[in-house]
């Protein structure tokens, strides 16, 4: 079924949003933006550990990814290599680089056409082009395990940029619970609308319950925001006022049950292919994907807010990547809501056959905001007006998600989003957001795949491997 835990995480400053825009695969969404598409969430796996095992299956270990860069001649397309990881039983050392071609082939393309004759001139001048150093980025990434402790340090520079960025991740395992500690000057985050916002410095804390039979959950945690957030490539919009200056505790829980309509169970004998030589086993390409069914589920939970000093009012502020104008709205000191969210699943084969053996289709109806709904819906009858974020924020919203089988492990896929309302643009329901993808189940990981995606709305797209992500 679609990922209904979203809900809850998506209240929280530590959600990781797929990006090529960073070399750690990753921007944390803004907390209380409508829940993001199930494709767009983050793997679990950490991005120097894709790369590692991507670049067995890829020529010279090169990873192509898509994003726009902040000088239009540099282009979008980039390649991605692990470049160094070495480690121990306690931890390890990486370094990652990136490389931007565009510019370069652009460069020595007019160097040999401003030429009249092939002179050794002319190779010394446009071999001087690749030390360019904005068509390179680097990240160092390190991680040292400890028992149950594990401490992540990464450290990037872009070649078009001038600072660093740093992060920081502890995480701590409990019997029951998660405790994770990230600290990041600038954290990346990124909004409804696909536009990237820098903070300078955001530290959190959260305790975070496991998953229960009982489909109870709760999470606490503690976020600041030092400075303001600069818009990276938004045009003319409102920095969230979740990323302004200040200190906030989060409290939220959630509830979640399933029920099969109807399911046919996998059975041993399911799993043994007869031919002229012989038996042969033949499990699903993925064990999460391995039985017909259809599925009803459905999720609900509250979550509870309160913001310590740096009371947001009107402002200005210039993005210093640009000469944007960014106003801010009041942000409330005090902020309790409910969310919910109900999935229909049905799925039509095995997924262990070379063709035809699977075909998947979820529908996911989100609340992100009832308190917003119903104050939108008692202001219908006072002929009330309401701002365009509020409005955006309390309307529903629809979730579709396709999968179907091309051939063997190959599986083309479609996350789609539809906001259910209407606005100045557009009357009715309409398209909010859309990522395609395309993925390769690994037998072997029992759960693990190559996704290559796409998204239209951002313009990017990368090639990741992700491990049980439903």
């Amino acid at each position: 079924m679609a990922n209904l835990r979203t809900a809850m995480d998506s209240a929280f400053w530590d959600q990781p949003i797929s990006s090529p825009q960073t070399l750690d695969g990753s921007a944390n969404s803004v907390p209380g933006d409508p829940f993001p598409l199930d494709a767009a969430r983050a793997s679990r796996a950490l991005r120097i550990q894709q790369l590692a095992l991507l670049g067995l299956g890829f020529p010279l270990g090169i990873i192509p990814s898509y994003s726009p860069s902040s000088q239009k001649e540099l282009g979008s397309f980039s390649l991605q290599s692990l470049l160094l990881k070495p480690s121990t039983s306690f931890g390890w050392l990486g370094l990652v680089g990136q490389f931007r071609p565009k510019k370069l082939i652009s460069e020595i393309k007019r160097e040999f056409s401003n030429a009249d004759e092939l002179e050794v001139s002319v190779f010394r001048d446009a071999a001087k082009h690749f030390l360019d150093k904005s068509l390179y980025s680097i990240a160092l990434c390190s991680q040292l395990s400890l028992d149950s402790s594990s401490l992540l340090w990464n450290t990037e520079r872009h070649g078009d940029k001038k600072s660093h960025r740093h992060k920081l991740m502890l995480y701590q395992k409990l019997p029951d619970h998660d405790i994770t500690l990230e600290a990041a000057w600038p954290q990346l985050f990124i909004d409804r609308k696909g536009g990237y916002w820098d903070v300078p410095e955001s530290i959190s804390l959260s305790l975070s319950s496991l998953a229960s039979d009982s489909g109870l959950r709760y999470r606490f945690g503690i976020q600041k925001n030092s400075g303001h957030p600069h818009s990276v490539n938004a045009v003319n919009g409102e920095a969230p006022a979740a990323l302004m200056p200040g200190l906030c505790a989060k409290a939220a829980f959630s509830y979640e049950q399933s029920k099969d309509i109807w399911r046919q169970k996998e059975t041993k004998k399911d799993l043994i292919v007869t031919t002229d030589k012989g038996q042969f086993w033949r499990p699903a390409y993925d064990v999460r994907l391995k039985e017909p069914h259809a599925t009803i589920s459905a999720i609900i939970g509250g979550t509870f807010a309160t913001w310590f000093g740096g009371r947001v009012s009107s402002m200005a502020v210039e993005s210093q990547d640009s000469d944007i104008s960014i106003t801010t709205t009041k942000r409330s000191p005090l902020n309790a809501d409910l969310f919910g969210s109900v999935c229909y699943t049905f799925q039509h084969g095995w997924f262990r056959k070379p063709y035809g053996d699977l075909t998947r289709f979820d529908a996911r109806l989100d609340v992100c905001s009832a308190s917003g709904l119903a104050k939108r819906a008692l202001n219908i009858f006072k002929s009330s007006s309401v701002s365009n974020v509020e409005k955006s924020l309390s309307s529903p919203r629809l979730n579709l998600i396709l999968q179907q089988q091309v051939a063997g492990p190959i599986v083309f896929r479609v996350d789609s989003k539809f906001l259910l309302d209407s606005s100045s643009e557009k009357r009715g329901p309409h398209m909010e957001d859309i990522i395609y993808s395309l993925s390769y189940s690994l037998r072997l990981l029992r759960s693990g795949k190559v996704v290559a995606w796409y998204s239209p709305k951002r313009k990017e797209g990368m090639v990741e491997l992700r491990l049980y992500e439903f």
